[in-house]
């Protein structure tokens, strides 16, 4: 395994931000590191790439011990934080020599040149970081991270703000890097997840509560169906538990229920015949599409 987590925890203060979490990611898989904010994900990777130690627990990449080998796990991986720290000042083509000094890759100029290309830096690489616009510095993050041919890399939120072209670029491009390269990236769009990962993992409040392949999650998805319905009386949620199929209950005010089932059998007739059963006046009644967003929603939902 390219990248192996077993019960890592980090805590600061009285606050567990990574609760006991363990996963594996093999190489040429792209894993999607999904939870809302201050849900631990970022917390996680910076204990990958060795920018914090974890309070307990064990992880490793390409076999190297973070704790116990950082300057080898470095070697390893090819990081972006979310906040891209790039040099403003200096020019596209100087920044990436600069980097490719840093880690003293003999083919420096070659390397530059192949990264200027498949980032698609071409037109912009004698111009300032600072003169860039939001994507192509995303494109230059991207570029240094992997300057130095790193077996694992390790995005966080690397398409936050850019515009539905920029969006489409770095997805195409994390997607091909994730041909030859293990991927773990964070985001919280759920269209991204859909269109780029192999598997998805979701935490929420330092905990794992998903770990999926996107087909299964996807599938999950497919067959699951969510009904709103309305009534002019008050009622109590123990009358829906005559309705086998409906697998959750979520009472969106006084009058109005939100209902889900993993079942393929329209749950609208038995809502209306359990109005007329019951004597009760139904007002409104219709089906949403359920999507991988609401799945998300679901399983990040605060008690």
């Amino acid at each position: 395994m390219s990248v192996q987590v077993n019960d890592i925890t980090k805590i600061y203060g009285e606050q567990r931000a990574v609760d006991s979490i363990s996963f594996e990611v093999k190489k040429g898989e792209i894993l999607g590191f999904l939870g809302p904010n201050g849900a631990g994900k970022t917390t996680t990777m910076k204990i990958l790439t060795c920018f914090i130690p974890q309070t307990s627990g064990k992880a490793s990449v390409c076999g190297f011990d973070v704790e116990e080998e950082p300057l080898e796990v470095r070697k390893k991986i090819g990081y972006l934080p979310e906040h891209n720290p790039l040099y403003k000042d200096m020019y596209v083509k100087e920044y990436l020599n600069f980097v490719a000094g840093l880690y003293k890759l003999p083919n420096k100029k070659q390397r530059v040149a192949e990264m200027v290309e498949q980032t698609g830096l071409g037109r912009e690489q004698h111009k300032l970081i600072g003169a860039l616009s939001k994507g192509y510095r995303q494109r230059v993050g991207l570029a240094q991270a992997m300057i130095h041919n790193p077996e694992v890399l390790i995005l966080d939120e690397p398409t936050s703000g850019l515009d539905p072209n920029q969006l489409a670029e770095i997805r195409l491009l994390i997607k091909n890097i994730g041909k030859e390269k293990t991927v773990i990236f964070s985001t919280h769009i759920m269209q991204e997840v859909q269109a780029i990962c192999d598997r998805v993992i979701i935490i929420n409040q330092g905990k794992k509560v998903a770990d999926d392949p996107i087909d299964k999650l996807t599938a999950r998805v497919q067959n699951a169906q969510m009904v709103f319905v309305e009534f002019k009386e008050k009622i109590n949620s123990e009358l829906f538990n005559t309705i086998a199929s409906i697998s959750s209950v979520k009472q969106v005010n006084d009058y109005k229920w939100q209902l889900s089932t993993q079942s393929k059998e329209d749950l609208r007739p038995n809502l209306f015949n359990l109005a007329v059963q019951n004597k009760l006046t139904l007002l409104e009644l219709y089906q949403e599409n359920v999507s991988v967003e609401n799945v998300f929603q679901e399983l990040t939902r605060s008690n």
